[in-house]
């Protein structure tokens, strides 16, 4: 049963394709602008998750890939013992539930982290518009390109590197994401908890609080609170020398 109880319609929040802040990092950047009238045609904007909610849950019928407008996204899967596995965390402009289009069910469950905002596209009703824009499709497949890219960086992420390593490449990773949308990438929020950074990365709560004092006492970064501030990127690049040849997952 879905459980986002508390989703509703922002007419404020109501937007545009063809104004949206965010259409170079969504779908609209695959179309041309005389064609953006057709994807906003089966594009429902405006929807707000309220934290915690879900966006869907693993499992049940896949209907739509949702962009994420503003706020942050967890998804996570339920391992065979019943724990739960946190598998990526989506920033505005990204895309969530790509995993799920080899399927008629969803892949994952997708909490929202904070107040959040998306943009939901129809599974039916993109796989017609994709088949009408030769652009889109190809879109649409670099993406899919991407989250298996992205799965098979995490298992190397995982299985090779340092707890040290892990975070400095999922602070380089959110960096390198907040400049894109045209943020700082030095100063910004965590939208997720240490225990979901820590579940992501397959390390102890605290052993992830021990790493980010570590790195405050060598002057690499500044925390208050889920406020990160990377005062020297060189020393954290340092870390996590291969950060630009791995391309740490984005956002999984």
């Amino acid at each position: 049963m879905d459980r986002a109880i508390s989703v509703k319609l922002s007419p404020a929040l109501k937007a545009s394709c063809h104004t949206c802040s965010l259409s170079n990092l969504c779908l609209p950047l695959a179309v041309e602008e005389n064609q953006l009238d057709q994807l906003e045609d089966i594009v429902e904007q405006g929807r707000i998750y309220d934290r915690g909610d879900h966006l869907f849950d693993q499992d049940t019928p896949f209907r739509s890939c949702l962009a994420v407008r503003s706020g942050a996204v967890k998804t996570s899967i339920i391992t065979e013992n019943g724990s739960e596995q946190v598998t990526g965390f989506f920033l505005p402009g990204e895309l969530v539930g790509l995993d799920s289009l080899s399927g008629e069910r969803y892949a994952c469950t997708a909490k929202a982290l904070e107040r959040t905002s998306v943009c939901k596209f129809p599974i039916e009703k993109l796989e017609e518009l994709t088949s009408a824009m030769p652009e889109l499709q190809h879109h649409m497949y670099q993406l899919m390109s991407r989250e298996i890219q992205g799965s098979h960086q995490l298992a190397m992420l995982l299985s090779k590197n340092s707890a040290e390593e892990r975070i400095a490449a999922l602070l380089l990773s959110l960096s390198s994401r907040f400049q894109r949308r045209r943020m700082s990438g030095t100063k910004f929020n965590l939208p997720m908890a240490r225990s979901d950074i820590a579940n992501f990365l397959g390390l102890a709560v605290e052993t992830v609080s021990r790493v980010f004092t570590r790195f405050q006492n060598q002057g690499i970064i500044r925390t208050q609170g889920r406020e990160v501030e990377l005062l020297d990127i060189e020393s954290l690049r340092g870390v996590m020398p291969d950060f630009d040849r791995q391309s740490p997952p984005s956002p999984r």
